[in-house]
């Protein structure tokens, strides 16, 4: 729109068919301290920090998800500094101009020579229907405008509203239509859920948070949609490679090497990263190590088990010996002493798609982690994440990243599979919908898929005191593309030190390793 937050004086919550406007009065009573308790939870942004001192840590509210009601009392807590209130004020501001571009920007066409506005991003979303039937044109971006509107209705809690977008959005958005019809039909039920789960306004914003069960993540349907999505998409598989090759760089030389494995690859039941990590100590021209040992963490303990008698075995059978270990802690009570590392060892740590489960509005949880790592001094330290901005502090926002994010997935898998296999299914629906339903429908504890971008965890490592070792290996990378997903598609790139693979030039998942 090409103004700045501190000039957008007017506050727009919008629906399909109307505009509730918020006046500059209005908005500072959003910023009265009720709305702002000073609690043990930060920020969704990066920290706040004055000097050698941080600030006091602010809750995070949703207003368009809670519209301000008179009759809620003040609560007793300190103002805070004058600095902080600035900037929380300068947030709300800024959600008001995303919600009012969002909506303009896809009832008309950008200026020319603008920056990607979010008509570009729903052009983009539609863009992967065109390979799966007519996904695209303008019946792509009528679906894009209801699921938008859907999401303000959602957002500010026009029930009424949102269950008839809703209503319409199951019958354009089948599961087993095109490409983006089959992303929208997540996203559909994600806006359900969240609809659904959230608790009535009358009790006031600090109630309002969106729960599941977290068995629900961790049943038996998604389990074997991972493994399927292990063989199909090639993307965990290219984790695994370009771990185990700096994995093996750090371990060159070295007589005792130690793994430590965060998360077992999201609870993988196989242990198929580390069977191409045996083969390369094994063929390694200084010789195999004299002792290997691998402990697991964070992973279901029966699990854990499974793959370690497999792995000692797959070790005795190359002339090695192994030792698996099963810790039975979660990552953030984990302790060094857990661990086991003994003296004169090598070690490394691996963090395939587990890191950003730890990423909460505190960000005491991760910091355990990073310094509970860094006691260690692991001579790598490989983290993979997905490259996409799902943690935002607004909802509108993280909706719009998630769907141009998943779109690309489904598109790939779009051009893998034909459109009935009962794979390609399972992974869309028991593993890729289960993170969008996480994103989209569950606030607080309940949200664990909080994946950001490459660019945000680099400054989280460097705080945490960690240095960047670049990975360097791009063309090694294509090659292993080329041989194990026909290469046709997929992208590589290194930027600023990691290693970025891609569908069709979106970032999908980046691969980076640090030490001390």
């Amino acid at each position: 729109m090409g103004m700045s937050p501190n000039n957008f004086t007017t506050s727009f919550c919008l629906t399909q068919q109307n505009a509730l406007i918020y006046t500059e009065q209005e908005l500072d009573n959003y910023l009265h301290p009720y709305y702002y308790g000073i609690e043990d939870v930060a920020l969704d942004g990066d920290e706040l920090e004055h000097g050698s001192s941080r600030a006091p840590k602010a809750t995070k509210v949703d207003y368009f998800s809670s519209p301000y009601q008179s009759s809620w009392p003040p609560a007793e807590v300190d103002v805070e500094s004058s600095r902080v209130r600035k900037k929380q004020f300068r947030d709300v501001l800024e959600s008001c101009k995303q919600k009012v571009e969002a909506l303009e920007a896809l009832e008309s066409p950008p200026a020319s020579g603008s920056g990607p506005s979010q008509l570009e991003l729903g052009e983009a979303v539609v863009a992967v229907g065109d390979g799966g039937g007519g996904g695209g044109g303008a019946d792509g971006m009528r679906l894009v405008q209801l699921l938008v509107a859907c999401a303000e209705a959602v957002a500010c809690r026009d029930r009424a509203q949102a269950a008839a977008l809703l209503r319409e959005l199951q019958v354009g958005a089948p599961v087993h239509g095109t490409a983006f019809q089959r992303v929208a039909s997540c996203f559909v039920q994600g806006l359900a859920d969240r609809l659904a789960l959230a608790h009535p306004p009358s009790l006031g914003p600090a109630s309002m948070a969106f729960s599941v069960p977290r068995s629900s993540c961790h049943d038996g349907a998604r389990g074997e949609a991972l493994a399927v999505a292990y063989e199909l998409c090639p993307y965990l598989r290219f984790a695994h490679f370009v771990a185990n090759v700096s994995i093996l760089e750090a371990f060159e030389g070295e007589n005792n090497v130690h793994v430590v494995d965060l998360g077992m690859t999201l609870g993988l039941d196989r242990g198929h990263q580390w069977r191409g990590l045996l083969d390369g100590l094994a063929a390694r021209p200084g010789g195999k190590p004299a002792s290997v040992r691998v402990t697991g963490v964070g992973a279901r303990l029966d699990t854990m088990r499974a793959v370690g008698r497999d792995l000692e075995a797959y070790a005795e059978e190359l002339g090695m010996r192994l030792e698996f270990r099963a810790v039975d802690r979660t990552l953030e009570s984990l302790h060094v002493d857990d661990l086991g590392v003994e003296a004169g060892e090598a070690v490394a740590i691996n963090s395939v798609l587990e890191l950003h489960c730890v990423v909460k509005e505190s960000r005491g949880a991760l910091n355990s982690v990073l310094q509970t790592i860094r006691k260690l001094s692991p001579k790598a330290f490989v983290l993979v994440e997905q490259d996409a901005g799902h943690n935002g502090p607004f909802f509108l926002g993280r909706f719009m990243e998630a769907l141009h994010y998943y779109a690309a997935l489904f598109d790939a898998l779009d051009a893998a599979l034909p459109l009935y296999d009962a794979r390609r299914a399972r992974v869309e629906q028991f593993h890729f919908g289960a993170e969008i339903r996480n994103v989209v429908g569950c606030e607080g504890a309940a949200r664990v898929e909080r994946h950001e971008r490459a660019d945000q965890w680099r400054r989280r490592m460097s705080r945490a005191g960690f240095q960047s070792m670049p990975i360097k290996m791009a063309t090694k990378a294509r090659e292993w593309l080329e041989e194990n997903a026909g290469g046709s598609g997929y992208t590589v790139a290194e930027e600023k030190g990691c290693l970025v693979l891609g569908w069709k030039g979106k970032p999908v998942i980046a691969a980076s390793c640090w030490k001390c």
